[in-house]
This record gives C-alpha cells, structure tokens and sequence, in this order.
C-alpha cells in the first residue's frame, strides 16, 4: 500500500463539504458544471432561447472555497463575476444513467458559485480561448455545505437568490430551470461515469455581475440555508 512517505512531492489534499445534521464531510472527486440554463441569463448573455445542448465544462476540486471563506480576486481580469446556482452531490453512478432512474444516485444537495473571469487582460478573446481560464482557476467554486436527501428531499422548485453587501442581484426560482436534475445527470453519464464523490453545479439565473474586493456574497436556495464569501484581494501584488 503507498503511504504519504512514498510520493516525491507533498500530496494534494483531499477536497471535501461538510454535511448538515452530521460530522462526517463529502468528499469531492470532481466539479461538473452547466451553463446556460436559464432563458432569463441565456438572454443577459446574449443567447437566443432554444433548448440547445447544455455547456458542460469542468473546475478543479481543489478550487472549493467553504462557507465564511474568502476568494481572492483572481489575476488576469478586471471584470469578476458571480453566478449563483443549485449544487447536486453525488453517491453513485456510472455510465448512461436512464433519467427516470438518476435522482436514485443523488445524496444531497447544496448551494455553490461559479465565480467567472467574464473578461480576460492581455489575451485575445474568441472560440480559441479554452473556457477554462474563464471558469476553472484557483478558488472558483465557493460551496455551501451538502443537506442530504433524506433532510431536503429533491429540490425541483424554491425562492434562489443572490445578495451583494445586503442587496439583491440574483432573484429568480429552480423551476425555470431549462435542463433539470434528472436531465443534467443522464446527459453528463453519457460522456463520463459519474462516480460517488462528484459535486455538479446546475447553472445560474439571470442577474449576474462584476464584484469588487471587499464585497460579501449571500446566496440562499429555498430549504437549503445560506452560503457566504467575501472578496479579498488578488493573490498577485500589483
């Protein structure tokens, strides 16, 4: 069996969310992402409204940031931006998931953000650019703590919103969603296994925008408490 001693480097440590109502944590394997999901922020994009294929990306675990944390404003932008959304834990899955069976492999759900540099410094913007520098950097993906299913059910419908040093930016509710739970997990296993431990953020309604160091974020979703960063500076000195 290896042991830490074994590897050549210090080893990455293990992502993980704590769970209401319990002292174990979820361990988190990987962080999928769709966006685009409802027509409102499809439109403040610059979108049209068809039920297109959803955007699926990736963020690495080790970019969570806890509830109470801070997120740094990240290098490389002048223009960071919020996205509030509904966080599906996962305790089972595998390869192509029949959508009336994929809530069964469902443990809990949760409030995450997908902080996103909407523009980037110094580098040429267009279908070119990987997404990922856009998404995917270090502390994107502030998370909320994990209420299982048996506490909260599965939550189709409820109030979820967004406020900005006590005023609200994001206002809107889970049943506009475009692509629903069920959809969004049966689509992903066609292309991966999912696999106990994968964390998978559902999307944001419209009302998104730029923050600014010192800012404290309050997201809320119906049944699902609260979850609070505040912006802290960028890692990077000027």
């Amino acid at each position: 069996m290896t042991t830490l001693a074994d590897f050549a480097v210090p080893a990455p440590a293990l992502q993980s969310l704590p769970i209401e109502g319990s002292t174990e944590r979820f361990p988190i394997r990987r962080i999928y992402c769709v966006g685009r999901n409802y027509v409102a922020h499809v439109r403040e994009m610059g979108g049209d409204e068809t039920r297109d294929f959803p955007l699926i990306f990736q963020k690495p675990a080790d970019a969570v940031v806890q509830s109470g944390g801070i997120v740094p404003y990240p290098p490389m932008t002048d223009d960071f931006h919020f996205e509030l959304e509904l966080m599906v834990a996962m305790k089972s899955g595998g390869y192509n998931i029949p959508q009336d069976e994929a809530l069964e492999h469902v443990f809990g759900y949760g409030i995450c953000l997908d902080m996103t540099r909407r523009k980037l410094l110094d580098t040429p913007d267009g279908p070119r650019i990987p997404w990922e520098l856009k998404k995917s950097f270090d502390h994107s993906a502030p998370c909320g703590p994990i209420y299982p299913v048996e506490q909260v059910g599965h939550p189709s419908t409820g109030k979820i919103r967004l406020e900005v040093d006590g005023v609200a930016r994001q206002d809107s509710d889970l049943s506009l969603m475009i692509w629903r739970t069920p959809e969004i997990i049966a689509t992903l296993s066609k292309y991966y296994s999912l696999e106990p431990g994968d964390v998978i953020m559902t999307g944001t309604p419209h009302g998104v925008g730029a923050v600014l160091p010192g800012h404290v974020l309050v997201g809320s979703i119906e049944s699902l408490g609260a979850l609070t960063v505040t912006i802290g500076a960028s890692p990077i000195a000027a």
